[in-house]
């Protein structure tokens, strides 16, 4: 018999080789998002700023859409050659990238050539990180127990949190050791170049990691698979599987995890004009303090199951994000506060270009700054909120319950997904639904919610500034219905608390006749999507909306409306019955 101390220990140098790894990765997945806005004004015209900024946040994104094919094609090694090979060959692909990034010269240097090539290299490395995670999640359960995977692959999860946190501390370091004219022309860069020591320290701690023991026992005996995507998307049972991991888990989580972390930021910064390193802060100090929690209902998930965290990180978000995004935003709403109007000062420049700068002070603290510049007949504003210590705390403790409830269901979300597929195909079947779910439904909320924000203001609409929580709490809302209708636990998990099941005899008739549903929300999904909103902003002609228009149109419209259609299809035909006893 194996040692336990010794296996321990071995569990732990491979969570440790993974974790870091993967950190690394998500690190140079988040560092573009996080300079979005200095980063459109290098690589995109100046001519629009709002464009500029949202071409950007399109750019970003596509290096989310192309993440569920680099599952199916690092998903495809995976399964064939092995886990370890695998990502360590994702590590170097988003490595590479992310320090080539680093060195794209600016729009005003080579032209449209710029915006090409940052294209292409978010393209590889939404490639990359869509074979990362899957790799290192099964990587870490196929070493675990069954009873321990909840615990284990938590560590996996909190990556992604940690790497964000990474993102902003190195982005914070850099530039405060700068003034801020260097941070603007040449220090934004560093962020990117220095990858590629990260990668480095990453690739020499994984050299030496010993396959998945799972997957190395499957194929000296010969029951590896020869056609992993085959297998895993041709095969009915599976394919069920992998549409009820979609709709069921990951578009739920996945709009959860995006607007509760990465919106959120874009929240703080874009639309409620708060000072960049005061929005850092908040989210550095948020982060720490929900750091243990995402290991906690990892570990919680082994004793309880899965299911049970997943449903009610789900109900907790569809109850409590809009009231919270609502508090937020009057926390900081000037319109709230008393101006002292004595104490406000005002600075002009002439040239080179006419500057108004504008100091306002409010009893409470609150200081804002307005800068409007004058160039040839056209005029930019922008304004600078720096809110009072108060107000500070009360958004780091609104930002962490929104971590907080996304952590309770993220935190088991990848021990369920890897327990949902069977081992010969497993780094294919849930990579898949994962960076679906992930990266175009959810990756995209940013987009899509700053979009529908800019437009509802310009509509005049009263309370615009939530029109961009709509979008994630509709994925969260059907997540949670199907979830709690059709997911299951494990079999083999054996938790120590119970919950009552409703009979199969009950529940399997609910589920089969809710198939009509499901069929009737796919084909509504498919015409709202293309001749209500697809085709007309494709034709409009006007910039973000065109942008809107293709992402919708070619990217959530068609994976909503057939897979829902089909998921519809195997409800009604009975394929997610519980057997009766």
């Amino acid at each position: 018999m194996n040692n336990p101390k010794n296996s321990n220990k071995e569990l732990i140098a491979v969570i440790t080789a993974s974790s870091v790894g993967t950190l690394i990765e998500w690190y140079d997945f988040f560092v573009f998002g996080s300079l979005s806005i200095i980063i459109s004004a290098h690589f995109f015209p100046k001519e629009n700023p709002a464009a500029a900024y949202l071409a950007t946040l399109a750019t970003y994104a596509a290096g989310l859409v192309v993440r569920p094919f680099g599952a199916l094609f690092f998903g495809r090694l995976g399964d064939l050659i092995g886990r370890k090979y695998t990502f360590m060959v994702t590590l170097l692909l988003m490595g590479g990238t992310t320090f080539a990034i680093g060195l794209v010269p600016t729009y005003q240097a080579i032209g449209f050539l710029a915006p090409v090539i940052i294209l292409l290299l978010r393209l590889l490395q939404g490639l990359a990180i869509g074979g990362e995670y899957g790799g290192a999640a099964t990587f870490v359960a196929e070493h675990s127990t069954v009873g321990q995977r909840g615990f284990w692959t938590a560590w996996i999860q909190v990556t992604a949190i940690l790497s964000f946190l990474l993102t902003l501390l190195v982005i914070t370091v850099l530039k405060s050791t700068m003034v801020k004219q260097s941070w603007e022309a040449w220090g934004w860069r560093l962020p990117f170049l220095i990858s590629l020591f990260m990668v480095a320290i990453s690739v020499y701690i994984r050299k030496n990691m010993a396959e998945s023991p799972l997957f190395a026992k499957a194929k000296s005996e010969g029951r590896t698979s020869s056609n992993p995507l085959a297998e895993s998307f041709g095969n009915k049972a599976n394919l069920k599987l992998v549409l009820l991991a979609l709709f069921g888990i990951t578009i739920g989580i996945g709009g959860m995890n995006w607007s509760s972390l990465f919106y959120a930021q874009t929240y703080f910064t874009i639309f409620l004009s708060i000072d960049f390193d005061q929005v850092n802060t908040i989210i550095i100090i948020a982060i720490l303090m929900v750091f243990g929690f995402t290991i906690f209902f990892g570990w919680l998930s082994d004793r309880i199951g899965r299911k049970p965290l997943i449903i009610l990180s789900l109900f907790m978000a569809l109850v409590c994000y809009r009231p919270m995004f609502e508090f937020m935003y009057q926390t900081v709403n000037l319109n709230n506060k008393v101006e002292n109007i004595a104490a406000a000062t005002v600075e002009t420049l002439s040239a080179p270009i006419a500057t108004t700068t504008t100091h306002r002070v409010f009893t409470d603290g609150t200081l804002v700054t307005e800068i409007k510049k004058e160039q040839a007949g056209k005029v930019e504003s922008s304004r600078i909120i720096t809110i009072n210590t108060t107000d500070k705390w009360k958004l780091i403790g609104m930002f962490f319950l929104l971590l907080f409830i996304n952590v309770i269901g993220y935190s088991a979300l990848a021990a369920f997904l890897v327990e949902m597929f069977p081992l010969k195909i497993r780094y294919s079947s849930m990579s898949l639904p994962y960076h679906v779910g992930f990266g175009i439904f959810g990756g995209l909320c940013p987009v899509i919610a700053t979009y529908m924000i800019q437009k509802n203001k310009l509509d005049h609409v009263a309370d615009y500034y939530l029109s961009g929580v709509y979008y994630p709490l509709v994925l969260i809302g059907l997540s949670l219905v199907i979830g709690i209708l059709y997911l299951k636990d494990n079999a083999e998990l054996k938790p120590v608390i119970r919950f009552p099941a409703v009979p199969a005899n009950i529940l399997n008739p609910v589920k089969q006749y809710l198939g009509v549903l499901w069929i009737g929300l796919g084909l509504a999904a498919g015409y709202f999507g293309v001749f209500i909103l697809g085709l007309p902003k494709l034709y409009s002609g006007a910039q973000d909306d065109v942008i809107f228009g293709i992402i919708i149109l070619f990217f959530i419209t068609p994976i909503a409306s057939l897979g829902l259609l089909l998921f519809g299809k195997y409800a009604l035909t009975k394929e997610y019955d519980e057997q009766i006893n």
